[in-house]
């Protein structure tokens, strides 16, 4: 069984990639949000957008 010290970079990478993978979502939906042409993919964006960073109440 691997020591937790050898397993530490690969989480560490693995939590880095799919934090980078969650801002690239982000930047793309907020980007079309604001670039699309039809007013539709707008609102669906944005709706997306508002999903993807709802905060909980404390």
């Amino acid at each position: 069984m691997p020591q937790p010290t050898e397993l530490l970079p690969y989480t560490l990478l693995l939590s880095g990639t799919a934090g980078l993978l969650y801002v690239v979502a982000l930047l793309t939906v907020a980007l079309v949000s604001v670039l699309a042409s039809a007013q539709d993919r707008r609102k669906d964006a944005r709706t997306t957008l508002g999903i993807l960073v709802r905060r909980r109440p404390r």
